[in-house]
């Protein structure tokens, strides 16, 4: 699975992308975000507040029950406005 990190959460967690194996108990993005949160203070701080937090599926924005899966890429960015 490849995790991308953008804007404030790469500053956060330390790098901009990764690869890691999916544990058995993620299924969900949500899932990935609890896990995640819990490997060490970069990543808590920048997951502490999941509002703040999207998220997209092999390039699709998606909420946080979707489903994920062993071979995705998985996207996490603050919000974004447009105009």
């Amino acid at each position: 699975m490849k995790l991308l990190y953008f804007a404030w959460i790469r500053e956060h967690v330390g790098t901009s992308a990764e690869e890691i194996s999916r544990p058995d108990d993620v299924k969900t993005v949500s899932d990935l975000i609890a896990w995640l949160a819990g490997r060490g203070d970069g990543y808590a701080t920048a997951f502490a507040d999941t509002a703040l937090v999207r998220a997209a599926v092999n390039q699709e924005h998606v909420d946080p029950l979707h489903p994920v899966a062993d071979g995705d890429e998985i996207a996490f960015f603050p919000p974004v406005t447009g105009g």
